[in-house]
Parts: structure tokens; C-alpha cells; sequence
């Protein structure tokens, strides 16, 4: 094993078993794309170091396999998980729509769009459901607490750099460990859903309400 991989191996190997994250890996530059000129729309682009990602996708891998195997992913979620996409998510609201009209239910479908969802999410409520709903504790647990804590940025302009500032919520859409958390912290909201006996789908931060039994028709129309 060349040298330089050897090192990568045992960096990311002390990172989880001591539950830690180098502050200097938490750091990262922003750097704006013009997406769309007429619109003067620009998209942040965060750059981070290299042993960031690969400890990053490891963990990835690994939580995910954790989640599958002991079935504590949402299945009502369609995004970021395998073997699915928006075709499934289409799939199956064309498929509970078709069996409402079947069972004699009415049909309701509710489009909900979070704003700036994957920039709010509370940290101190994410690691409550990590631990708590998803039965991850030890140096595990403390590894996400250091991985989300006092993380900072700043930003290039042309060859300028703006000030460091810190994150006090929020995870990256771009950060691909990110997407995994988040999907985690939304499992709650379709928990809830559930509890009032309506079907329902989410992809990403979209969710649809669909097909329920009224209890007076009469009252839903007026």
C-alpha cells in the first residue's frame, strides 16, 4: 500500500475510533457559480479538503448499510436512498392516487416545499434523533456532535477572501454525508403524517399529502 494511502487509512481509523473531527477539516471557501446570467442567480460552491471526503463518504457507506440493515430508513422517503428516485416517488402517488378512486377515498394532493431546508436544520435536534430514534450512541454519536459543531467558512471573491464565520445550523446540500442526516431528521414529519392515517410521500424536502376517508364530505366541500 503506497504511503500516502496508508496515511489517509489510519487518519480516517483515529478519526472514528476517537469520535473526533480535526477542527481544520471543518473549514472550508465558498466560491459563487453564475447559474443563470439574465437572472444574476449564483449557486455557493464549498471546497474542502481531500481527506475531508474520503472520511466523509466512508462514513457515509457505512451509516447507510447500518440504516438498511436494521430498517430504520424512512419508506416513505425517495430521495438518497438506493434503488430510489423521482420515478418511485411518482410511481407511488400514481399508485395511491389510482387506489383511492378504487376504495372511495378522497384525493387530496398537497405539495409541501420546506424553504431553505437543508440550511435550518438544528443540530442539538439532529443528534437528539440520532441517538434517540436511530440508536447511535458511543464515539459514533460523539463523532457526528464534532463533525457538525463549530464548523466555518468564508468566502472568495476573485482572489479575496471574506472573514471566517461559524455554522450554528444547518448542514450542506453538497455535502454528501449531509444528505443521509438529512433525510434522518425529517423521518419525525412522516411519523407524525402517519399518525393521522393520511398516505403520503416525500422526495427530499418535498412532501405530498394524499388520498383520506373523509369523516363528513359535506364539511371538506364547504
Amino acid at each position: 500500500m503506497a504511503p500516502a494511502v496508508t496515511t489517509a487509512v489510519n487518519i480516517v481509523n483515529l478519526s472514528l475510533s476517537s469520535g473526533q473531527f480535526h477542527p481544520l477539516l471543518k473549514q472550508s471557501t465558498i466560491s459563487s457559480l453564475l447559474k443563470k446570467p439574465t437572472l444574476d442567480n449564483y449557486h455557493p460552491i464549498s471546497n474542502r479538503s481531500l481527506i475531508y471526503k474520503v472520511i466523509e463518504r466512508v462514513v457515509k457507506s457505512r451509516l447507510t448499510n447500518y440504516l438498511s440493515s436494521n430498517n430504520l430508513l424512512n419508506p416513505h422517503q425517495s430521495a438518497y436512498c438506493k434503488h430510489h428516485s423521482t420515478e418511485t416517488a411518482l410511481a407511488y402517488i400514481h399508485d395511491r392516487l389510482i387506489s383511492a378512486v378504487g376504495s372511495h377515498k378522497i384525493s387530496c394532493l398537497c405539495l409541501l416545499d420546506l424553504s431553505a431546508a437543508f440550511d435550518t436544520i438544528d443540530h442539538d435536534i439532529l443528534i437528539t434523533l440520532v441517538s434517540s430514534q436511530f440508536v447511535i450512541h458511543g464515539s459514533v454519536l460523539n463523532w457526528f456532535k464534532s463533525c457538525l459543531s463549530s464548523r466555518s467558512f468564508c468566502v472568495k471573491c476573485s482572489i479575496s477572501l471574506s472573514s471566517s464565520c461559524t455554522f450554528s445550523c444547518g448542514v450542506p446540500q453538497a455535502f454528501v454525508l449531509g444528505l443521509i442526516l438529512f433525510i434522518m431528521y425529517t423521518t419525525p414529519l412522516s411519523t407524525l403524517i402517519s399518525s393521522q392515517s393520511l398516505n403520503h410521500h416525500l422526495y427530499a424536502d418535498d412532501t405530498h399529502l394524499i388520498s383520506f376517508y373523509p369523516p363528513d364530505l359535506h364539511s371538506i366541500q364547504t
